[in-house]
């Protein structure tokens, strides 16, 4: 039976879902919490399934890059607005409504690309073993409402 372990990173983050009925569709922000697990058949010399620190090296830089950003669908009639005032603040989903459930896959995704990156690099002082394999992104919109994928 294989060990599993979890990351969890908390960032302010705001989306607005252009195709929502209600309040959604207006710009709103979340304190996500974003749960990354990983898991391993075995432990490495050290005990571990994987060093802490190789998930915050890993992909820690592109999920700052949505700290205090707010989600756009780029099809939204104020996405180029919103772009042009705040820049890289505003991050667009090409032709996709910004969800909890559309974060989770971009994250999920983004870290499957992060930890192989890292793997390959060889970063030397915590070392990412190939039998180490992402199991699933969770992200929580609220402290009862979350997203997950995995593949």
């Amino acid at each position: 039976m294989p060990y599993r372990v979890c990351k969890m990173i908390e960032i302010e983050n705001g989306h607005m879902l252009s195709k929502h009925p209600d309040k959604c569709r207006f710009p709103h922000g979340h304190t996500r919490r974003v749960e990354i697990v990983l898991e391993a058949d075995d432990l490495d010399a050290n005990g571990m399934v994987c060093d802490f620190k190789i998930v915050k090296t890993a992909i820690g830089e592109y999920l700052d890059s949505f700290d205090h950003a707010l989600c756009m669908n780029t099809d939204d009639p104020m996405y180029s607005t919103f772009k042009e005032a705040y820049g890289d603040r505003i991050i667009g989903f090409e032709s996709a409504e910004p969800t909890t459930e559309v974060l989770a896959k971009c994250f999920y995704d983004a870290f499957a690309a992060g930890f192989a990156a890292y793997a390959q690099a060889g970063q030397g002082r915590y070392d990412l073993r190939e039998s180490v394999r992402l199991v699933n992104v969770r992200v929580w919109e609220t402290s009862s409402s979350w997203a997950e994928y995995w593949c």
